[in-house]
């Protein structure tokens, strides 16, 4: 029973690996006017662009979620079996890495590719302006092994946590291909807006930031007030906009934690 939190931190791995492995799966073509608009499968116009992303990257997101889910709980059932141990904590950076670092580095990718076959002779962009990609799971096998080493205790974490950045790509898939707005698919079949992504969510898990954790020594209102902010927001606009609210809940979560910074260093 004592290996039970190992074992879900390795199905956190599993569920990336499968997350990679949708990611990576040859999908359907789509094809895109002008303005950014998808067009239906039968449609036929010799000169709109053939681009090619995986169809079936939305599974991904589904598999990255479960890992999230997972993620938490192994930590969870190792600290009700009084379970902890230094080999949790490394196996859980591993597999950390691969579910929130690699795999959306790789959702990062393929998105790449799609915004440069927008342009003329796209499809033969050269790799290095797709390898800044990767950025992300170097970012995040940075925090990770910075983790692995603080042993200063706080009940806040220190940059950006990884599976908040996995989540926040997981996302990406489903929106591009749920939503029904012109302008949404424009942002995200540019280049910039993933070149800006990429270094504001790698700074974010670099740095030191305090971003809020559920870390208490005692509970109360005060403490609890963030998360039932971003709760409400998660709950609202999940109703409105279906899963623009995860980026919105991110974008939230960030706000709070850095306004929240000062009572954060005031409670350690």
């Amino acid at each position: 029973m004592k290996q039970l939190p190992n074992l879900f931190t390795l199905l956190n791995l599993l569920f990336g690996c499968l997350a990679i492995v949708y990611i990576l799966q040859p999908g359907l073509v789509p094809l895109y006017t002008g303005n950014g608009v998808a067009l239906t499968a039968d449609t036929t116009d010799l000169g709109t662009q053939y681009v090619s992303i995986p169809e079936q990257m939305f599974m991904a997101s589904l598999f990255i979620a479960l890992a999230a889910i997972v993620d938490f709980f192994d930590g969870f059932i190792a600290r009700w079996m009084s379970a902890t141990s230094a080999l949790g904590a490394q196996l859980d950076s591993l597999a950390d890495v691969v579910s929130f670092g690699v795999a959306p580095s790789l959702i990062v990718y393929e998105f790449l590719r799609l915004s440069f076959a927008q342009q003329d002779n796209g499809l033969n962009v050269y790799f290095i302006f797709l390898l800044p990609a990767f950025f992300i799971a170097c970012a995040g096998a940075y925090r990770l092994a910075r983790f692995n080493i603080d042993e200063t205790k706080s009940n806040y974490f220190k940059g950006l946590p990884i599976p908040a950045n996995g989540l926040l790509f997981a996302s990406f898939p489903l929106i591009y291909w749920t939503n029904n707005h012109a302008i949404i698919t424009q942002i995200l079949i540019s280049p910039w807006f993933w070149y800006a992504m990429i270094f504001i969510l790698s700074w974010l898990m670099i740095s030191k930031k305090p971003m809020l954790a559920l870390k208490f020594s005692n509970i109360s209102i005060k403490k609890l007030s963030p998360f039932i902010i971003i709760a409400a927001v998660a709950i609202i606009s999940a109703i409105f906009i279906q899963w623009l609210a995860v980026p919105l809940c991110f974008i939230v979560y960030v706000i709070l934690s850095l306004l929240n910074k000062q009572s954060n260093h005031n409670d350690i």
